[in-house]
């Protein structure tokens, strides 16, 4: 993960600042800081979106293929993960520096999205025990400062909801066989239901208080975080607890409590946002990645 140096004396300010519910950029303790969402950015992908929390800026791309289901689960499709820390998004990530980091991020996002609880992924399944759609999840750590884990949630949510996936037809050929058929119009699609596609709330124990979207600065202050991932009814799926310190049974309590109201509340302005890019069609102005 990337780090700062911070002073004693910047801690003792970023401490006494939480302690009062101001941050150092203004901020209560449970706010987000700006952010900005964009789909469709990626053009050789079936679904994408760009997501901007502060510094950090996050891009995610879906690829639909058809692949064979799990032999216990053979009337659903699955999702595989594969995250790119970028040197570009911090020195630390040069060479193999971001290759731990890649496989924690991605083995955490399996276990909060791969699921029947967030996506239904019975609808992925073309022919139970021979054909499934497997969705590629290919996310790009643009730039890094601070709570990647909310930032990728939100990409990944919005991707999904960008993804067209194309209609498929099976027909029996001469010896019995099947031959699937996949269709040429760009219209003729599936959809992804991401109602129930979950959250990711990071909140960051500093000092006696919690933090929600906690920078990096604030993050070097930190002895312990906890994930939660929760969807748009308050349901908690996944949660993880990282950093070396350790968490009381009441900060916990309360940490789970402030996710499920955070999450909640995020889960609203975002569709609402993301419905509304998809209402203007052609006639939305498209940043890109690169803007």
């Amino acid at each position: 993960m990337a780090t700062v140096q911070v002073s004693e004396a910047e801690k003792v300010y970023i401490l006494h600042g939480i302690r009062d519910d101001l941050r150092v950029d203004g901020r209560g303790c449970e706010d987000y800081r700006h952010m900005e969402v964009e789909t469709d950015v990626v053009s050789n992908t079936d679904g994408s979106a760009k997501v901007t929390l502060g510094h950090t800026a996050v891009l995610v791309g879906i690829k639909a293929e058809i692949g064979k289901p799990r032999p216990m689960i053979a009337n659903q499709g699955y999702l595989e993960f594969f995250v790119d820390c970028s040197a570009n998004a911090t020195p630390e990530f040069e060479g193999r520096g971001g290759e731990e980091l890649g496989t924690e991020l991605s083995n955490t996002l399996y276990k909060v999205f791969n699921n029947q609880h967030s996506l239904d992924l019975k609808s992925l399944c073309i022919s139970p025990g021979e054909h499934c759609w497997v969705l590629y999840v290919d996310v790009l750590l643009l730039q890094c400062d601070g709570n990647l884990y909310d930032a990728i949630s939100v990409a990944i949510k919005a991707a999904l909801f960008n993804t067209k996936i194309p209609k498929v037809h099976i027909s029996s050929d001469e010896e019995g066989g099947k031959e699937i058929e996949l269709s040429d119009d760009p219209y003729d699609c599936m959809r992804l239901d991401v109602e129930n596609v979950p959250c990711i709330v990071t909140l960051c124990k500093i000092g006696h208080r919690h933090v929600v979207d906690a920078t990096l600065q604030e993050k070097a202050c930190s002895v312990a975080s906890l994930i939660i991932s929760v969807t748009h009814k308050g349901i908690i799926t996944c949660s993880r607890k990282v950093g070396r310190g350790s968490l009381d049974p009441e900060s916990i309590c309360e940490m789970i409590e402030a996710g499920k109201r955070v999450g909640k509340a995020l889960h609203p302005p975002l569709m609402k946002l993301l419905q509304q890019e998809e209402s203007l069609g052609n006639k939305r102005q498209k940043v890109g990645f690169l803007g």
